[in-house]
């Protein structure tokens, strides 16, 4: 499409197209009936902008399957015309949360989502261990942190690269400070790409951990993720699942490698699951300070596509609570079921629980241009699967 016909599209044929399905949902509006929601125990009912006359069809898409701006969702005119075709506006407003604490004392899940600048939004996943230290201080200062670095770099992956290692070097200067003083009784600040901290309970910092899975979207077109831990990052492309992330653990023969040659060891529990030194199930995290001479590293692997919106319904963040019991076509499946992200957030992390989950779990839902294209008319539940599944927690 040449950048004179997406400007016309955009400007006259756009009008026309709002005048149809105005007259269309006028002529529905008596039959319309109230959209049903995923059961969900802290949100509330919402009038979904996603499905808003009960059709089960999204209202971003008409009947042809093409992009229709017929709600309050605008299109990004400067990247429509770079790129040459209509690229939505991913509003924060509809992305959905949820995080349950499951059986554990204490939930250390965190997430965040944030517009950094007029192009890029941020969303991500930390799920801490060794208490929640780790988990709270990329929550309080990751993005920050990112924001910072776009000015000067134009890579967003060696932005979330340099991020990462700038937040793990900083937590553990906050440690160290921590040990030096036990008065614990200012504010850890970030000031000007530099941390000044206060103590706490520096024993506790120094086995305290997180993973992170973070994404960067540019431009609602140009998706980046970095990640170090087993959290993932999923994107529902045609109704099946695109893994962007790969989790870190003994089991990858590279990582396994890098632990033995940095003098570590891999020792496996009664479960059968290899652990770091016998202490961690993941071979990269941020914090951790005891372990960063046994290899194991906060330097994330990323990965950058290119978003398609006629195609591309969601990006989904999920912690281990989730990964460990519901498989990446299963979280699709439970997503494209429901009509708000919000919602939908909710049932995976519900769905985790009946599985037998007692992990702490999460998940972020970001709805992008096809979502509820690729609605699924039911899903099996399997009973025998969720009493084998929560045999992995005994």
């Amino acid at each position: 499409m040449s950048t004179a016909a997406l400007i016309t599209l955009v400007r006259s044929g756009g009008n026309q197209l709002r005048r149809r399905v105005l007259l269309s949902s006028r002529l529905l509006q008596d039959d319309r009936q109230v959209t049903p929601t995923c059961n969900s125990s802290t949100s509330e009912p919402r009038c979904s902008r996603f499905d808003p006359d009960g059709s089960g069809r999204p209202a971003t898409w008409d009947n042809f399957g093409i992009w229709d701006n017929r709600i309050d969702e605008p299109i990004l005119l400067p990247p429509s015309i770079k790129y040459g075709k209509p690229i939505p506006k991913i509003s924060l407003e509809n992305v959905g949360c949820a995080s349950q604490i499951g059986k554990r004392k204490e939930n250390e899940d965190r997430f965040d989502f944030a517009q950094l600048t007029d192009e890029v939004l941020y969303f991500a996943v930390y799920d801490g261990h060794g208490g929640p230290a780790a988990a709270d201080f990329c929550h309080t200062h990751m993005e920050k942190c990112i924001r910072d670095l776009l000015p000067k770099e134009k890579n967003l992956e060696t932005v979330l690269t340099l991020a990462f290692l700038e937040i793990d070097k900083a937590f553990s200067s906050h440690t160290r400070l921590s040990a030096d003083d036990g008065s614990g009784d200012q504010m850890l600040k970030y000031t000007t790409g530099s941390f000044s901290a206060l103590p706490c309970v520096a024993a506790t910092l120094l086995t305290s951990g997180t993973t992170a899975t973070v994404a960067l979207l540019r431009d609602g077109i140009e998706l980046v993720v970095a990640s170090v831990g087993d959290s993932r990052a999923i994107l529902c492309r045609k109704g099946k699942p695109m893994k962007l992330t790969i989790d870190h653990t003994p089991e990858r023969k590279d990582e396994k490698e890098r632990i033995k040659k940095c003098g570590g060891f891999v020792a496996w529990n009664s479960l059968g699951q290899p652990h770091v030194n016998g202490r961690l199930a993941m071979t990269r995290s941020i914090g951790d300070l005891d372990l960063k001479t046994s290899g194991v590293i906060a330097e994330p692997e990323t990965k950058r596509i290119k978003l398609h919106h006629a195609d591309d319904s969601f990006l989904v963040l999920t912690t281990d609570g989730i990964n460990f019991m519901v498989n990446s076509q299963e979280i699709c499946d439970f997503v494209n079921q429901c009509h708000d992200p919000n919602e939908a957030a909710h049932a995976v992390t519900e769905q985790a629980i009946q599985y037998g989950t007692e992990d702490n779990s999460t998940a972020v839902v970001v709805p992008f241009g096809a979502w509820g294209k690729y609605k699924n008319s039911e899903i099996n539940f399997s009973f025998s699967r969720s009493f084998a599944s929560s045999g992995r927690w005994a």
